[in-house]
């Protein structure tokens, strides 16, 4: 049985574009349960998080990413500026990496703290120091996580927030010569989605 992590995120994109990626995690939620596949929200779960971590597992879990990452696109109004002349909305969706192939992320430059969790994310909140907050001393990096019940879930979760802060780091002191290709990276590439949705419904336009 196979197990990918989703990374969906808004870029700068305005307000609108966080709305999309928690109507779009839905909807990959509804996409994955109708081929059997298990869907779990990790982290994001509040109102117009810029970046949902969307776990899928089951076999077939990584056709099911491959056919997702990339560009995505929702067409419709905007849900708080309804006289908004602008129809297309574009959130990024890519793989998560594993916090083990970020060579620059040792665990022990990790520094871990317990905390209280709070906000949503379920009953145990605000209950119990299950919340956690990971730096990473040699760069300043803080990542938290409480949307798991248990500390050490919430420990692995912090610890791939870290990774995919890294790893966003790496990619763009590589791209420091490509200014352009960056600048396409952190605004979504227009034009080119590999999914489109449209409506209130967010149904896959054919």
């Amino acid at each position: 049985m196979s197990e990918v992590i989703l990374h969906i995120t808004a870029g700068k994109g305005p307000q609108e574009c966080r709305w999309v990626v928690a109507q779009l995690a839905r909807a990959f939620a509804r996409e994955a349960k109708g081929i059997g596949l298990e869907c779990e929200l990790l982290d994001g779960a509040e109102d117009l998080s810029p970046s949902i971590l969307l776990r899928i597992v089951g076999d077939g879990a990584s056709p099911f990413a491959a056919q997702r990452i990339g560009t995505n696109l929702w067409i419709g109004n905007s849900p708080f500026r309804p006289t908004h002349k602008r129809r297309n909305w574009f959130v990024g969706v890519a793989l998560a990496p594993e916090p083990e192939t970020i060579s620059d992320l040792r665990e022990d430059d990790i520094e871990y703290q317990a905390m209280r969790a709070s906000g949503p994310g379920g009953q145990h909140v605000n209950k119990t120091d299950s919340a956690v907050r990971a730096t990473h001393r040699p760069t300043g990096l803080v990542a938290t996580a409480q949307e798991q019940r248990s500390q050490h879930a919430n420990r692995k979760l912090a610890r791939l927030k870290l990774a995919i802060m890294l790893d966003e780091r790496r990619g763009q002191a590589k791209d420091d010569a490509r200014r352009s290709q960056w600048q396409a990276h952190q605004e979504l590439e227009r034009g080119n989605a590999v999914r489109a949705y449209t409506g209130s419904k967010f149904v896959l336009k054919a």
